[in-house]
């Protein structure tokens, strides 16, 4: 891979950075529901909210993301899941109740929905084929990553945001 160029080259570094975003908010929700239904006011049996919502939005919107990269350009729609995506997580960060949590949940879901497939479609069109394996492998090893460290960080980051412990 060290033949391509740079510009392609930073293409799959964010293409892998946004694999590695969505696998480790699954790791980090999951993690942290406890302590966020303590701190919401909520009783943890009301956070399955939290989750079902972004399933659900990645479920409904996953069809239409090669259909919106078909139209507006695999370009634009994967800097636009970039963006819902990371404002859905600042909006989720600064929720202070469970309805504004699942709101900024599902704006999570709608660029989660279209961040992967997408991204997947980017290094299909800008790496040649004989590389395709390998970029492939470069862009998904930091989603295997995140999971593993999805559950540290949900302790530290909920524990400085708002005062609670999730372990």
């Amino acid at each position: 891979m060290t033949e391509l160029p740079d510009n392609t080259r930073w293409q799959l570094w964010i293409v892998a950075f946004g694999f590695f975003m969505q696998s480790l908010d699954t790791t980090i929700v999951n993690t942290a529901l406890p302590s966020m239904a303590k701190s919401l006011g909520e009783s943890p049996l009301h956070m399955h909210m939290v989750v079902v919502s972004y399933v659900l939005t990645v479920a409904v919107m996953l069809p239409a993301s090669g259909w919106l990269a078909d139209k507006i350009g695999v370009r634009n729609i994967f800097f636009a899941a970039i963006v819902l995506f990371t404002l859905g997580s600042l909006f989720c960060a600064l929720s202070g109740t469970l309805n504004q949590l699942v709101l900024a949940r599902v704006l999570q879901g709608v660029g989660g929905a279209m961040m992967v497939p997408v991204g997947r479609l980017t290094v299909m069109k800008i790496v040649p084929r004989a590389q395709y394996m390998a970029a492939m492998t470069f862009v998904t090893l930091p989603g295997q990553v995140g999971p593993l460290l999805g559950p540290r960080w949900a302790g530290c980051w909920w524990n400085m945001l708002h005062g609670t412990g999730s372990f």
